[in-house]
């Protein structure tokens, strides 16, 4: 196909096009002067049953950060790394924490900031070489700090008791089944 056959196609197209668009515009053009002030409108409008949109929810805004007071004295389950299991005791008050871990009782300075829902809790013992990043979960009297990914002390500390146990759905134990057999009737005397 040569260039001036190209230049004529699309040199057509586009008067199609055009013409296309002026004979929509006159259309709408006559649509208006139809409508004429004189006419009365006898029928009522059609009114369309549009869906409201569902309220979107709020965004959190990561921006906003928040001071959280974790104050209070937690008793419940340590683990430290691959390290059993044990007993302790933590203590915040403000901006200082201590603690009781069997004959240890460590002691420093906590931090608590929540964005979003997601509380971020840094904790330096006095004399260690580096602060723990925990995440905190506070539901009531109940607290949880579990080490963040990355941490390389990996510490979890949970309150609460022993779990509860859900309550179990009953099951029917189905009927014992009854023979029946003929009746036996007594004469009476």
């Amino acid at each position: 196909m040569r260039k001036s056959s190209i230049y004529l196609f699309v040199l057509g197209f586009a008067v199609v096009v055009v013409t296309a668009l002026a004979s929509a515009g006159l259309v709408v053009s006559a649509q208006n002067t139809n409508s004429s002030t004189t006419m009365a409108n006898t029928s009522k409008p059609k009114t369309k049953h549009i869906k409201k949109a569902a309220p979107a929810m709020p965004r959190c805004d990561n921006t906003k950060q928040e001071q959280t007071d974790l104050s209070g004295t937690y008793t419940g389950k340590l683990k430290h790394g691959d390290g059993p299991t044990v007993d302790a005791t933590l203590t915040v008050t403000g901006n200082t924490f201590t603690g009781t871990v069997g004959n240890e009782s460590p002691h420093g300075k906590i931090t608590a900031v929540t964005t979003c829902g997601y509380t971020a809790v840094t904790m330096m013992m006095d004399g260690a070489p580096a602060a723990m990043s925990l995440r905190a979960k506070k539901v009531g009297d109940n607290l949880t700090l579990t080490s963040v990914p990355g941490e390389p002390q990996m510490v979890t500390f949970t309150t609460g008791g022993p779990m509860k146990a859900k309550p179990r759905h009953r099951t029917h134990k189905p009927k014992a089944k009854t023979t029946t057999g003929a009746a036996t009737t007594t004469p009476k005397q």
